[in-house]
């Protein structure tokens, strides 16, 4: 055990001095790690808009697994907990302002691969890209100092298995699709679809 914790904290550091081995990318790290929330927002905003009902389920389906992955989180936190490395460890390269508290497993991680791998499930073309941003995000984590290791790959795996989750269980649930299929009908009394005529 004292291994394993000494081999999070060896990874750690590996991570967190690229940021002094690297300064001009601290800028971009930082971004990604505070930032990259809203993109997967809009991301899912856009999909939703886009009318399709694949990309409607897959919205619903990024939803429902974060929620889920929340739940595992916290509750998991509950059970065991430790405080960022910068209020832990000696000089850490802390980039970005946190207050102290339990940084374990990473929030952030958790909605980064349950929101991405939700997407890749569905859109497997574009879906490498999300994934791609999700692993890009969960390190960015430790390189500005807010996280260890132990907690974005604890992160990841909740995420990753709420995703695979909702994506078997979502369409399952008729509540779902009737839901949808309500609300679709709203949405085109308000905002119809017109249809071009074909030509005689």
């Amino acid at each position: 055990m004292i291994f394993l914790f000494q081999l999070d904290i060896d990874i750690f550091r590996a991570i967190n001095e690229l940021g002094r081995q690297f300064p001009f990318l601290n800028p971009a790290a930082v971004i990604i790690a505070e930032y990259m929330m809203y993109l997967l927002a809009l991301a899912m905003l856009i999909y939703w808009f886009t009318r399709s009902m694949q990309h409607r389920m897959m919205v619903i389906q990024a939803g429902l697994a974060f929620i889920l992955a929340e739940i595992i989180g916290k509750t998991m936190g509950l059970l065991y907990e430790h405080y960022q490395p910068f209020a832990v460890l000696p000089n850490v390269n802390k980039l970005i302002d946190r207050s102290v508290d339990n940084s374990f497993p990473s929030d952030h991680t958790i909605l980064f691969f349950s929101v991405a791998v939700s997407f890749w499930l569905v859109r497997k073309k574009e879906g490498w890209i999300w994934l791609l941003l999700a692993i890009c995000g969960a390190i960015s984590r430790v390189w500005v100092g807010v996280h260890y290791p132990i907690d974005i790959v604890v992160g990841a795996l909740i995420g990753i298995g709420s995703a695979w989750f909702m994506y078997w269980l979502a369409p399952k649930v008729g509540i779902i699709g009737r839901s949808l299929a309500v609300y679709e009908k709203l949405e085109q009394r308000i905002l119809p679809i017109r249809h071009k005529s074909g030509s005689m």
